[in-house]
């Protein structure tokens, strides 16, 4: 039985699309040069892996000649934020301020993200109240 398709990106498919992101559109063989690191993968993981990250709709091919080139279909913003809602439903049952609670339990908050806090909540205290009044 094949195994089932992640939701999410795996460890080597962001790898993947951390190029894509990074260096624009590119074929099989751009996206092995840029890959980082260790460890290194073989141009049929790569091969295999992009065309997951294709029907899960995160990239599509064009044709060059005999060659595919690949391309983001999904920005990196709206990835994160995608894993971050799953990440969230999957383990603090929808609740963002689980999420963040845990976070700050975990390892604290320094003085000045504190502040940077603060004056996120009142932007949005501000904008939600004022987009109240205007309806």
């Amino acid at each position: 039985m094949p195994r089932k398709t992640s939701e999410t990106l795996t460890e080597a498919e962001l790898r993947i699309m951390r190029v894509l992101w990074q260096k624009g559109p590119g074929t099989v063989q751009h996206i092995l040069d840029a890959l980082p690191g260790s460890p290194s993968l073989a141009y049929n993981t790569v091969l295999t892996t992009i065309r997951i990250l294709e029907r899960k709709g995160y990239v599509e091919h064009s044709k060059d000649g005999r060659a595919h080139v690949y391309s983001p279909l999904v920005a990196q913003e709206e990835a994160s934020r995608s894993e971050i809602r799953h990440l969230v439903n999957r383990f603090f049952r929808n609740s963002h301020e689980d999420l963040v609670l845990n976070i700050l339990e975990d390892r604290g908050i320094a003085p000045e993200e504190l502040e940077r806090l603060r004056k996120m909540l009142e932007q949005s205290e501000t904008s939600t109240v004022s987009g109240g009044l205007a309806r």
